[in-house]
């Protein structure tokens, strides 16, 4: 059974750090691309970050410099280090797999994880 699972969501205050995580198990993590969005309440859901089957990595503008995301192929988990926080970063943060291994199309989610920045 195909599954993604996010974790290590919760309350930060500003300036912060974070560490979601995104288990799979079903298949591994390091054949395909894996992507981070977020959806804040009332807006639409945003590209966050992607690690692609090569290795190759992007991020939205609005968190380089802060954020990184990394394969963890022992654990079979891809990571989202979020540090400097930021009020605006408040989101349910989602994980995804790209079978296609480019970062494209989404073919699996997970369910979410919260993230709030607040003081």
């Amino acid at each position: 059974q195909l599954e993604l699972v996010e974790s290590g969501g919760g309350l930060v205050q500003p300036g912060g750090s974070l560490t979601l995580s995104c288990a799979a198990s079903g298949f591994r993590v390091d054949y395909y691309a894996i992507g981070w969005f977020r959806q804040a309440p009332g807006k639409e859901r945003e590209d966050v970050s992607c690690v692609s089957s090569g290795e190759t990595t992007n991020y939205t503008d609005s968190v380089k410099g802060r954020f990184t995301v990394s394969r963890d192929s022992a654990k079979n988990t891809v990571t989202l280090q979020m540090n400097s926080l930021k009020p605006e970063d408040t989101a349910v943060y989602y994980c995804a797999a790209d079978w296609g291994g480019q970062c494209l199309r989404w073919d699996y989610w997970g369910q979410g994880t919260q993230v709030t920045v607040s003081s």
